[in-house]
């Protein structure tokens, strides 16, 4: 559906009070007027509005607060807005949803989450268009390479948005291009929410890997194995045209893999380090989703019988108590 006049974006809503959640709200500062931001908790909105900045994530970002209409109430965020973007950690995205009344069928909905709707082992894009009417041109993909924490800094980043209309891509790009935010356009939506969730399991093993002190040419071995699992998944879930080198599929998998910011290749360390995979995810002050992730792509693969040998090796980690030195023994065997 082309865009006209009357469904160009006049207000974005910020969904979630997380790392993510507030390097979007920065870049959408730069190009907006005002933004809706709703956070669950009003303690923090407080503190946010006396200090200026996330008293909780990406605390160094100043704010202009008189350009930020905060709010505690979901279903007042989603009424303000005639774009949503979601960006709340997916474990806890049904708890929010389940709270909103507000029709959505008629907004834009823009996903930022990076993984699997828990239970019903769905994207977030499948999952408002079947369960909130979304229209399927109205939503929309955000998928990196693009760490919260090197947008804080304003360090050069690349963002791809996915979208099957491409005049919506087009526009939302307007909105959060800046000196160091560039924008990728796609009509890939389900390749770049499966790469999004993929990419974080795949960190968590190399994360294992760091951790027992394996080597970089073994870690090297193992993302490049990594990318060709993601292609064969993602073909079998949708067969088009993509070139798995591109930076939302490579570049978002070898950043999470590798950089100091990446909560699930941290996770991943920690295990190999000795963890127990309990005690690891109770470490963490944020949430590592490949964790869910693989589970949900394990389930989901069931389905479609593909080849995942580093996936599977992670679910016996995560899930059965396989020892991780176990699991990256048959692994090994595994690459070429």
């Amino acid at each position: 559906m082309p865009l006209t006049p009357e469904n160009t974006i006049n207000t974005i809503a910020v969904m979630g009070g997380g790392s993510w959640a507030t390097a979007l709200a920065k870049i959408l500062l730069r190009n907006c007027k005002s933004i809706v931001w709703y956070m669950r908790r009003e303690d923090r909105i407080q503190e946010f509005r006396e200090s200026g900045h996330n008293p909780a994530y990406l605390s160094d970002v100043e704010f202009d607060v008189d350009r930020i209409h905060f709010t505690p109430d979901i279903n007042e965020a989603v009424r303000l807005a005639d774009t949503v973007l979601l960006a709340m950690p997916s474990p806890y995205f049904l708890a929010h949803m389940q709270k909103i009344t507000e029709p959505l069928h008629n907004k834009t909905v823009i996903s930022a989450i990076k993984g699997i709707v828990p239970e019903a082992n769905m994207t977030i894009a499948e999952y408002m268009v079947h369960k909130y009417g979304v229209e399927p041109d109205r939503m929309m993909v955000i998928g990196g390479p693009c760490h919260a924490e090197e947008v804080a800094m304003d360090r050069v980043s690349y963002i791809t948005i996915g979208c099957t209309d491409q005049a919506r891509c087009d526009l939302l790009s307007k909105y959060i291009s800046s000196r160091s935010i560039h924008a990728i356009t796609s009509d890939d939506v389900q390749g770049i929410e499966f790469a999004a969730v993929l990419k974080n399991v795949y960190a968590i093993v190399s994360g294992i890997v760091q951790g027992m002190k394996m080597g970089d040419n073994f870690t090297a071995m193992l993302v490049s194995n990594a990318v060709r699992e993601m292609e064969r998944f993602l073909d079998a879930v949708e067969h088009r045209p993509r070139n798995i080198c591109d930076s939302v599929y490579l570049g978002d998998l070898l950043v999470t893999s590798y950089s100091k910011f990446s909560r699930n290749h941290n996770f991943g360390s920690m295990i190999g380090n000795g963890y127990r995979v309990k005690a690891a995810f109770m470490e963490m002050d944020q949430t590592a989703e490949g964790y869910y992730g693989t589970k949900c792509i394990h389930e989901i693969n069931e389905k479609y019988g593909v080849e995942m040998p580093i996936l599977d090796n992670l679910y016996a980690i995560l899930y059965e108590n396989l020892p991780p030195r176990r699991a990256l023994s048959r692994i090994a065997t595994q690459l070429s």
